[in-house]
């Protein structure tokens, strides 16, 4: 067994609380998945606020077209309401995104951080969740030390991957996300890298805390050039999918109620029709809102 999966397997075994082990075991049983994963800032807070986030993996082939399959729950938990996100997809397509083999960016960069196998199947099932978990770590580290300095500190090379794949997607993150990420993270993060170079047999050099990657010209070509074709397709894609959740988002209406109800203090009364028709409705929703906050001005 590698560093890397020794690694990995201790990460994923990282405790949760027993109120998002249960919301995921639903999840997970309710549609037969091999795994359910457990990441975020909630992970590594503890805190049960807010919006969880799970990915639910199910067994079956790659999937085409634009995935993955979003939705909202709400779970009572001791008289509270447990809200989570929850996107699904196959393992199959999970571990091809992981591996850097499909142009999607998402995957290897979100897993390269933190997250919990919060409910897992059979022996095999969480294996090969394992597997690709490395695999991400894996494709997050070669583009890291194409796109970081010759020589550097781990979180040099970190920091070039998150601020090169924050700018390829279709969001706004604010300056600096890439540094909070480290320093929240520090522990997962310290000796990750170079446990992820040994796993694929790129050879580096240490001297105290500063990595010297043996990535020859043409190695790092090859990893740039790959890099090129996502970062260009990046935006493209990430817009794709939030056209594709504007109109496939199960839960939406309640998760969007919610959201305005946290944000402003005004209550969204759902009907059935705008629970039917979210994006229809979010006009007439916002001008409520708007017209309630003035009177109460």
């Amino acid at each position: 067994m590698s560093a890397l999966t020794q690694r990995i397997e201790k990460q994923l075994d990282a405790p949760v609380d027993d109120a998002v082990r249960t919301f995921a075991e639903a999840l997970g049983s309710e549609v037969g998945a091999l795994g359910v994963l457990f990441y975020g800032s909630n992970l590594r807070t503890g805190s049960l606020e807010g919006v969880l986030d799970f990915y639910v993996l199910l067994d079956g082939p790659r999937e085409g077209g634009i995935w993955p399959r979003v939705s909202y729950h709400e779970r009572d938990h001791d008289g509270e309401t447990l809200r989570a996100k929850v996107a699904t997809m196959t393992l199959a397509t999970f571990h091809a995104a992981a591996a850097g083999n499909l142009t999607d960016t998402t995957i290897w960069a979100r897993f390269v951080q933190p997250s919990g196998l919060a409910w897992g199947g059979d022996k095999e099932a969480r294996s090969k969740i394992v597997t690709a978990i490395a695999q991400a770590a894996q494709t997050a580290a070669r583009l890291a030390v194409a796109l970081g300095p010759k020589e550097g500190r781990e979180e040099d090379y970190w920091r070039a991957l998150f601020q090169a794949t924050y700018a390829a997607e279709f969001r706004v993150e604010k300056s600096g996300r890439e540094n909070s990420i480290l320093e929240m993270n520090s522990a997962h993060f310290d000796g990750l890298l170079p446990a992820a170079l040994a796993a694929q047999s790129i050879p580096y050099e240490r001297d105290g805390n500063t990595l010297r990657p043996q990535l020859d010209d043409k190695e790092r070509f090859e990893v740039k050039r790959w890099w090129a074709h996502r970062q260009r397709l990046g935006k493209p894609l990430n817009f794709m999918r939030l056209l594709k959740a504007s109109t496939t988002f199960e839960g939406a209406a309640r998760y969007g109620a919610w959201k305005i109800e946290r944000h402003t203090g005004v209550p969204v009364k759902l009907t059935p029709w705008r629970e039917k028709h979210p994006v229809l409705a979010a006009p007439g929703v916002l001008f409520d809102v708007w017209r309630k906050k003035r009177a109460g001005s």
